[in-house]
């Protein structure tokens, strides 16, 4: 944070300011490693910042219920077009506050309750929002659960057909929080139109890569095109829907007056920073350095006798099962933190162990792209984390390996950290 907004914190609020100072520091200082966490730049920090969160805009470029939006209209409209070039897509509506919003408005723009939406199951790496029975979608909506093969632990698009056929439904979900290999967008394009169905395509995790050309879009294919705005693509946390002209309509009206009420325009500002960068040739090589980054990672990791699920990775993400490593994924995440490496502990799929003591963590590769390492760096990550889950109790080598980790941080400046 820039010292004279750290300042301006702490005359007023010096509690609230020192606990911000340390999660700058801690962010600094550590390999971070969630799958769905970046650094923005400082770019984007300071529009999220700003002096918009003041305003308040009900309704869509000049269809406002409230006065003095001649400023805010140019920034939403300058977002939804960057949206849209960069994309690709027919129409974006940039107000949703974050991926779930975003992923319900498509419910209420196609669906009525209890009409049938099929999804990637949670335990398969498909999100709650997919129609999952502990979520809002799970419970309005008649959810039927497609997954992956036990032997391959991939999505089997004959079995997703034949599911489709069976069960009609009238939503059909692509995409996932914990899917390491590429979706087969046109695939499941096909089974949509086959049974008449809206398909709706979740690229949260992999939107940065899809802008940068590190992974296959779905624009084209999707009826609808759901994203958060913050994981690979690096900008503040938000949301994002893009979809066809002939579904405009539908959707804007989902989200506003449907869901929301006004936009949090700060937000929507950050989020046309964060598409301005995106539509930077630099912003390929990144999109192309993390895919490098984690298939490096994942081949070191099988190097020091991690099992990967699927055995490797096309994109982002690594989805290791530490059965063989006899210890469980919330153990090893917490001893890895405290070693100054930050992942998550995950459900693998066909997981014999509870959901909150899983046997897999979750490891992504957007962040330290973004300072900037590359394969030499993935190797000695997975030489540390191998170390760690090794001896999970041994607190006076996670000291050790902290301190290795700072000094290798050090080379690495993260984007938008003054200290």
């Amino acid at each position: 944070m820039h010292p004279a907004l750290a300042k301006t914190i702490a005359d007023v609020d010096p509690e609230i300011a020192e606990l911000i100072a340390k999660e700058e520091r801690r962010q600094r200082d550590s390999i971070r490693l969630i799958a769905s966490e970046n650094y923005v730049s400082g770019a984007v920090l300071a529009a999220t910042g700003s002096v918009l969160t003041n305003k308040y805009s009900e309704g869509y470029p000049t269809k406002r219920y409230y006065e003095g939006q001649q400023y805010i209209d140019q920034i939403e409209q300058i977002c939804i077009d960057r949206a849209k070039g960069v994309f690709g897509a027919d129409h974006a509506n940039v107000q949703p506050y974050s991926g779930s919003p975003a992923n319900l408005a498509v419910y209420f723009a196609f669906l009525k309750p209890g009409d049938t939406v099929m999804g990637l199951g949670l335990p398969a790496g498909g999100h709650l929002t997919h129609g999952w029975g502990v979520s809002i979608t799970g419970s309005y909506f008649r959810s039927v659960q497609y997954g992956v093969r036990a032997d391959t632990h991939r999505v089997d698009m004959n079995e997703v057909r034949e599911l489709a056929l069976k069960e009609k439904p009238k939503l059909i979900w692509c995409g996932g929080t914990a899917v390491p290999r590429t979706i087969d967008f046109p695939a499941f394009g096909e089974i949509a139109k086959e049974v008449g169905a809206v398909l709706a395509a979740d690229i949260a995790h992999i939107a940065g890569l899809v802008a940068g050309g590190a992974h296959p879009s779905p624009v084209a294919i999707a009826d609808v095109v759901s994203t958060t705005t913050h994981k690979t693509l690096r900008g503040p946390r938000g949301g994002m829907l893009m979809c066809k002209a002939a579904h405009q309509k539908a959707i804007d009206r989902a989200v506003f007056p449907g869901l929301q009420g006004g936009p949090h325009n700060h937000t929507t500002a950050g989020i046309a920073v964060a598409l301005k960068e995106a539509a930077a040739a630099t912003f390929k090589q990144y999109a192309a350095q993390i895919v490098t980054n984690a298939k490096a990672l994942a081949a070191a990791m099988v190097e020091q006798g991690f099992t990967l699920i699927t055995g490797g990775t096309d994109n982002h993400l690594i989805l290791a099962d530490l059965t063989s490593k006899n210890v469980s994924g919330k153990i090893a995440a917490k001893a890895l933190d405290v070693a100054g490496i930050e992942l998550n502990y995950n459900s693998i799929p066909f997981d014999p162990r509870k959901p909150f003591d899983p046997s897999g963590i979750r490891i992504g590769t957007p962040a330290v792209t973004s300072r900037g390492m590359k394969e030499p760096e993935m190797k000695q990550i997975a030489a540390w984390m191998a170390q760690v889950v090794a001896a999970p109790t041994d607190a006076s080598l996670h000291a050790k390996i902290s301190g290795e980790v700072r000094e290798l941080c050090a080379k690495f400046p993260a984007p938008g950290l003054l200290i």
